[in-house]
């Protein structure tokens, strides 16, 4: 993975190739952020549905483009319907993306996280730091569902979980890490208000999602939805907000608005960088 195969207008490619083709993306996700993730998926130029019940999910499986699993909230039933819809989805070949909310945390997260990454092929994980260690047997400080602690190694991690699952890994933190098995590219995009709000990681796996469902590339997805999640967040800061929840809405339209135009107020050359 290198950073000399990104550029602006590759990365708008990707966005007009999403609202012209208006993938299906089917989340099972927490009812927290339920709203959100749908949302965003409808703002990049997806068509978001949440089935997440047994028969159900495995049913709209069937029907989709991409699906996105999100542990953020694990009941009996949902974690079944996650099976049953990530079976479907490898059968079909269709992408599939992981978001392993709050692994690390609890044993109860752990073991469904294992269950899943033992019986599903996945396309791309992300997670924030402490997740993405979490997975990989590193020691890592969990609180509920936020990564706490220092993780100086972090390419290497997620580099080495990319390599032990054959998936690419999104690791979200200050700066945010892509990784393949044979390397790492870490962006410096985006800005500290998206820590103020709920449900930012969430949209930002639901943004993975989306990507991979719209371009054959699965490592040029996971970059450019990464890379654009964060200019998103920088020009949401950029408008007039008062605070999380005038900056949340700013964060949307954000979304809704990136344009070759919005894209070229970047410099992205300071944005990404070769880790690994």
């Amino acid at each position: 993975m290198s950073v000399t195969d990104i550029d602006a207008a590759a990365l708008v490619d990707s966005v007009r190739t999403i609202r012209e083709t208006q993938p299906l993306v089917q989340s099972l996700t927490n009812t927290v952020t339920i709203n959100d993730v749908a949302n965003v998926i409808l703002h990049w130029g997806g068509l978001p549905v949440m089935a997440d019940s047994p028969g159900d999910a495995g049913e709209m499986a069937d029907l989709s483009s991409a699906l996105l699993i999100n542990t953020g909230q694990i009941p009996e039933g949902r974690v079944e319907a996650m099976h049953e819809a990530g079976r479907k989805a490898n059968e079909r070949g269709i992408p599939v993306v992981l978001d392993p909310v709050g692994v690390g945390s609890t044993p109860s997260r752990e073991s469904v996280a294992e269950s899943l990454l033992s019986e599903i092929e996945f396309t791309a994980i992300k997670g924030n730091y402490g997740e993405i260690a979490a997975l990989t047997g590193v020691e890592a400080e969990v609180k509920g569902v936020e990564s706490v602690g220092d993780y100086e190694d972090i390419e290497r991690t997620a580099s080495s979980l990319a390599e032990s699952t054959d998936a690419l890994v999104v690791a979200s933190g200050v700066d945010d890490v892509v990784a393949d098995a044979d390397g790492a590219v870490r962006l410096a995009a985006g800005h500290e208000m998206l820590g103020e709000v709920v449900g930012t990681g969430c949209m930002l796996g639901a943004t993975v999602a989306t990507f991979c469902a719209a371009l054959e590339d699965s490592h040029e997805a996971a970059v450019h939805s990464t890379l654009a999640f964060g200019l998103a967040g920088e020009r949401a800061a950029d408008m007039e907000h008062a605070g999380p929840g005038s900056y949340r809405t700013n964060f949307r339209d954000a979304v809704a608005d990136l344009t070759a135009e919005t894209v070229a107020e970047f410099d992205l050359e300071d944005q990404l960088e070769q880790a690994l």
